[in-house]
């Protein structure tokens, strides 16, 4: 059985993609680790939801975020082989914003727990939006990546009015 601890993390030390060694607050760890948080929350809406559609996407944008996370952890000057979609998916968001009429004014979260989760992902996708904008300035980051979290927390918050 493969060990779950390394013991390699005890000096505030962690590793990129193909092992560079950077301290454990480094700005595409911290960005990976909101991206590794709202993706827990997406796993709980999917767990909680009831459209087959809707559980079938939150999946597919779930699998998204995991290529995501394996591109901000690619050192700058190697290839990361593993193909985004974010394009593809940033679009299909938008059409489903666009086929919803959305609500006027500021939204409470509270009306329902599975409504509350998504107000919960909503505000973690932007959280990781902002981090993005941090990483860029020094890490460049793809363009489609960044327009995906601005489209992911609209479809959110459309998500969320729903339940």
């Amino acid at each position: 059985m493969k060990e779950i601890y390394t013991k390699t993390g005890d000096k505030g030390m962690t590793s990129l993609k193909g092992g560079t060694r950077v301290p454990k607050d480094d700005i595409r760890i911290e960005t990976n680790g909101m991206i590794d948080l709202l993706n827990s929350h997406l796993g709980f809406i999917r767990a909680s939801s009831v459209d087959a559609h809707e559980k079938e996407f939150l999946l597919a944008i779930q699998k998204e975020l995991m290529i995501i996370m394996s591109h901000i952890a690619t050192p700058e000057g190697v290839e990361n082989q593993k193909e985004l979609h974010c394009q593809a998916l940033t679009s299909h968001m938008e059409e489903l914003i666009d086929a919803t009429h959305a609500p006027n004014g500021f939204i409470i979260p509270g009306d329902s727990l599975l409504s509350s989760a998504i107000h919960i992902a909503r505000s973690t996708a932007r959280t990781v939006e902002r981090r993005l904008w941090t990483l860029d300035r020094s890490h460049k980051v793809k363009e489609e990546i960044l327009v995906f979290f601005n489209r992911l927390s609209d479809y959110l918050f459309i998500l969320a009015t729903k339940h």
